[in-house]
């Protein structure tokens, strides 16, 4: 009997956090208008309602087709519409064409959500124990799958907005005012030489890149205590930082004067003033507030300038494995950073968590040991690390129960949409 319970027990839980995160999902979508699902402003970004409809795809490709006898799709194109990148699964529409199709439509798009949500149901009440135990690990990983994207619905609208010279704002929460008292430096706490064990070890959901488990060897660092700020990394700027050649690497060099960076995206001077264009709308610049939105390359210039460099992904998990995973999330609808207010024990480094993706100068490769998952969803992570940089920590836009110490994100050198700040490190 109490077997029987627990099964029940866990069965209604995977069918209530599956609806929950559909449910925020679709939440994000309260403050649009419907001209606001259509946008897209740069390859690298999507319209919120190919994100809809590719989130529910995963679901229908990998779950409800291969494990619900008789299910249909609404509409067998939507397989080469909202494919991603899987090649094993067909081909897929130009990514930077996903903006120029009206259709389907808007309600369209929901419907085929709404349909995949009840078959998905249906499929978690009606199969058998076992057959259950093997489809969790993929509906998990669904989920997971579409808090990335819930994370990139944001970031590409704000991305849209920014185009607009209205600057429309997507939330109406406003923001804490602009800190008025004076930051502390950064002081660096000191961490010793040794080997230490990275990458995830467990039961819990991880992601593949995030092991094997394994073994590197960390030489004597110290880690900032807390991330750049805005008035940091003004000062940069004001002291000829994007002008002099000395503080860059040379692709980080060339990649700015093709693209005539003179600060982060989404810096606006507005007269004597500078002004930084948010979720909430343009808003004066906070400077205790930490800087986002900076390619690895600005990144790594600032911390040559400030005589320091960035933390190696292994330094940095090997911080946050000693802090607990707390901070601005999504959840608290500020989807902006925030000054530092974490009270934590001395020596303890802050802001580890949301806020911003914190770069470091490792690059983006397969853990000694890595396989690809069988099948199509092996091409999830492995295939693309080539030429890329890993990211940790999450950003103000993450969720919070989507975030580990050993959770590893990448982007090119030159991504700036995303809430991508930094950390200094030094050698001792």
């Amino acid at each position: 009997m109490s077997s029987t319970k627990t099964s029940t027990s866990s069965r209604r839980s995977v069918i209530e956090r599956f609806q929950h995160v559909r449910g925020f999902t679709e939440g994000l979508c309260e403050p649009l208008e419907i001209e606001d699902f259509l946008i897209q402003t740069m390859p690298d970004a999507s319209p919120v309602r190919w994100h809809l409809a590719h989130t529910a795809w995963f679901f229908e490709t990998f779950i409800l087709e291969p494990h619900l006898s008789g299910y249909k799709t609404p509409e067998p194109l939507y397989n080469f519409l909202f494919n991603s990148y899987y090649n094993a699964v067909g081909e897929q529409f130009p990514r930077p064409l996903r903006g120029t199709q009206s259709r389907p439509t808007v309600k369209q798009v929901f419907e085929y959500r709404n349909h995949v949500d009840e078959q998905m149901v249906r499929l978690m009440e009606s199969v058998d124990e076992d057959t259950l135990d093997e489809i969790v690990p993929l509906i998990t990983l669904g989920l997971n799958h579409e808090q990335q994207h819930q994370e990139l619905m944001l970031t590409d609208l704000k991305h849209g907005f920014f185009q607009n010279p209205l600057y429309p704002s997507y939330s109406e929460k406003v923001l804490p005012k602009a800190a008025r008292q004076t930051v502390k430096p950064i002081s660096f706490i000191p961490f010793g030489a040794g080997e230490v064990e990275v990458g995830h070890l467990g039961s819990g959901f991880s992601y593949d890149n995030e092991g094997p488990n394994h073994k590197v060897l960390v030489q004597d660092f110290e880690l900032a205590d807390r991330l750049v700020t805005n008035g940091e990394f003004l000062k940069f700027i004001e002291a000829g930082g994007y002008q002099e050649a000395k503080y860059w690497l040379s692709d980080g060099w060339s990649t700015s004067r093709s693209e005539s960076w003179t600060a982060p995206l989404y810096w606006k001077k507005q007269g004597a003033n500078w002004c930084e264009f948010t979720l909430n709308g343009l808003i004066n610049l906070d400077l205790a507030t930490p800087v986002t939105h900076v390619s690895y390359y600005e990144a790594d210039a600032f911390a040559t300038w400030a005589n320091a460099r960035l933390p190696s992904e292994f330094e940095w998990e090997m911080a946050a494995s000693r802090v607990p995973i707390e901070g601005n999330f999504v959840e608290s609808r500020q989807l902006h950073p925030l000054p530092d207010s974490q009270a934590l024990p001395p020596q303890t480094p802050r802001q580890m968590y949301g806020d911003v993706w914190e770069w470091t100068r490792s690059p983006y490769m397969a853990y000694p040991g890595y396989k690809p998952a069988a099948g199509a969803v092996g091409e999830y992570n492995g295939k693309f690390m080539s030429n890329q940089m890993v990211l940790r920590g999450g950003s103000c836009v993450s969720s919070q129960d989507h975030l580990r110490a050993t959770y590893r994100n990448f982007f090119y050198p030159q991504s700036r949409w995303q809430f991508m700040g930094l950390r200094l490190a030094r050698d001792l």
